[in-house]
């Protein structure tokens, strides 16, 4: 497609502009460790995800009992009830859909969830990204809250620290992981990054309207899996504090066949592998 088409089941149907960015934080992290007691909104791609959404939503509104949470549902083009899913009433929760009328990969969702969000987010917001398929748990969010207020930029529910898990997983998955962040680790200078292909991560909302401010709609130029590497790597740019917390991965209440394909997602992590080397870093300070 020529263009990406979006449609937000809220009020706000315009398409988020650098003008429209909440207020740069070009301090960087608060030395004195202030509370960011804002609310999460929590940015949900998903493709054709209409038997996992129920159960992952009713657990998120279980944590928006005691946390701010809004939740952004982003749609890819899904041939299923997922939308209709996503409309039901979840016990007050706040959910807000967005519309890719064709499959654009997750790529594009992230980045229009992230566009959305940041478009409604305040600068003591975080911005949550997690799968939609129920393979994780929405009780972390309050974990991630709490590393982002005591002075994190970027907080991730990671496999591959003590109390992390994904013994889950099937075993193709589980290699590629584990290959990847040790690849990744090792060729790549990012402080207190153990997990990098994990899909549940918290970010501050100033953080990344830093970043889009530079990038626009570069900030997320892979398609696939791949994506949220890329969004890591660019996002070291602003020399953010990065921490993790223990994830285990629930991918026994995972519905449906997996999106992943192995052969494509190596070769996308090496194609960004290498485009990140050639790539200069930006030429002013973020």
């Amino acid at each position: 497609m020529a263009r990406e088409d979006t449609t937000l089941a809220t009020l706000h149907q315009s398409t988020l502009h650098e003008s429209e960015l909440p207020e740069p934080d070009r301090t960087g992290p608060d030395p004195t460790g202030r509370r960011t007691g804002g609310r999460a909104h929590v940015v949900l791609p998903a493709f054709n995800e209409e038997a996992s959404l129920p159960p992952l939503l009713h657990r998120l509104a279980d944590v928006a009992r005691t946390e701010q949470v809004t939740v952004w549902v982003v749609d890819d083009g899904s041939a299923d009830a997922t939308v209709a899913v996503a409309e039901q009433s979840y016990g007050g929760l706040d959910v807000r859909v967005v519309r890719h009328l064709v499959n654009l990969g997750l790529g594009r969702a992230v980045q229009s969830g992230l566009r959305a969000a940041l478009e409604d987010a305040g600068p003591d917001d975080i911005v949550v990204v997690m799968d939609a398929d129920d393979t994780h748990d929405p009780a972390l969010i309050r974990a991630l809250q709490a590393e982002i207020a005591a002075g994190a930029d970027v907080a991730i529910c990671s496999r591959f620290v003590p109390g992390g898990d994904d013994r889950t997983a099937p075993f193709g998955r589980r290699l590629l992981s584990r290959g990847a962040a040790q690849l990744f680790h090792r060729a790549l200078d990012v402080d207190g990054v153990r997990d990098f292909t994990s899909g549940y991560r918290a970010y501050r909302a100033s953080l990344l309207a830093r970043a889009s401010a530079h990038w626009g709609e570069r900030l997320i130029e892979e398609q696939g899996f791949a994506c949220m590497v890329e969004l890591l790597l660019k996002l070291r740019h602003c020399r953010p504090v990065i921490t993790e917390v223990p994830l285990a991965l629930r991918y026994d209440r995972k519905q449906g066949p997996s999106k992943l394909k192995l052969r494509r997602t190596v070769a996308q992590y090496l194609k960004l592998l290498v485009r990140d080397r050639l790539s200069p870093a930006p030429y002013r300070k973020l």
